[in-house]
């Protein structure tokens, strides 16, 4: 049986119907006890995913049911408080980080439910805080550049969104494996874009992606949600024989020039996520947290990402 008293209550953020911001609320709701093979995780913070709109917004209910009312956020950094039967004893007090399941309740609240067996070990190089900005991107960006386009030394590498979350990691990544990169970004965006190692920037406000890459590139991860017409296009910017790997707009194939299509839409992978903490602390990646927010703002901060007016990653910061 769980040390946490049942009774003990906590605040989260939750939405009792699918809609607009709006429905996001500050509410006080029970501490969940943990069950076999889960952690309790005392969170120290968790982040906004362009996803956590959609989720929210119910554009998701065929492939992620939730059980209303829900608690969002699919990162989570935080101290493991308590942990169900099967899960070793010593997890309980240390720092740690995990991507959740998307239909599972999310870290926007102080305590969070965790299969321990999706828990990696916090990074050392960053504040716990920030570290939560790294497992659903850090894992969108290598799923698409490692499984999807199995980026390789010397390959060019086309970034489509890198001011984005996932953007800078998936640069980061391609430096790492040795491509050369070039990066869309916009003004505000652009130093961040440049530390993350990029070789040359696209400025998309002032020159079509299109028009600015003047050779072939081998690999092109589309982060921009895109109409068909201009996926197409980017992807005759791709070299016979190469990939183009999307996490918004599907993608499709020209077989007629062997270029391969590749969708992705990230999985939990604790393995995986192992690994971007050890690259994060050797300094291989770096994050870019833009800004961070209390609890009780995530609804504006849903307000601000429908306007358009986030960049990089925003921490929700619980502690």
């Amino acid at each position: 049986m769980s040390s946490i008293d049942l009774e003990i209550t906590m605040h989260a953020i939750r939405f009792t119907a699918y809609g607009e911001p709006a429905v996001l609320e500050l509410a006080e709701v029970l501490v969940p006890a943990p069950g076999p093979g889960e952690a309790l995780v005392r969170v120290a913070a968790t982040t906004f995913n362009p996803v956590d709109a959609a989720l929210r917004a119910g554009y998701l209910q065929q492939q992620f049911p939730l059980a209303l009312p829900h608690i969002p956020g699919i990162d989570v950094s935080g101290i493991v408080s308590e942990v169900g039967a099967g899960v070793d004893r010593s997890l309980v007090g240390v720092a740690v980080v995990a991507f959740l399941p998307m239909n599972a309740a999310g870290a926007a609240a102080e305590y969070v439910l965790v299969p321990a067996n999706l828990l990696v070990h916090a990074p050392r190089s960053v504040s716990l805080v920030d570290a939560a900005a790294l497992p659903s991107a850090g894992l969108t960006a290598w799923q698409g550049l490692v499984e999807h386009a199995g980026v390789y030394s010397g390959a060019r590498v086309l970034v489509n969104g890198a001011g984005g979350g996932v953007g800078g990691f998936a640069v980061g990544l391609a430096k790492h494996f040795g491509a050369y990169v070039l990066a869309t970004a916009g003004l505000r965006s652009q130093d961040a874009v440049r530390a993350a190692g990029a070789d040359e920037i696209i400025d998309y406000t002032r020159i079509p992606v299109t028009e600015a890459v003047r050779e072939p590139v081998d690999v092109v991860i589309n982060l921009v949600r895109s109409s068909a017409t201009d996926l197409i296009a980017l992807r005759d910017r791709i070299a016979d024989g190469g990939v183009l790997v999307s996490t918004t707009t599907p993608a499709e194939a020209d077989s007629g020039r062997k270029v391969r299509a590749g969708n992705v839409f990230v999985r939990c992978d604790a393995q995986q996520l192992t690994h971007l903490v050890a690259l994060l602390d050797r300094g291989v990646l770096r994050l870019d947290v833009s800004e961070r927010y209390a609890l009780a703002d995530l609804p504006q901060v849903h307000e601000l990402a429908a306007r358009g007016a986030l960049r990089g990653k925003t921490v929700i910061q619980i502690v």
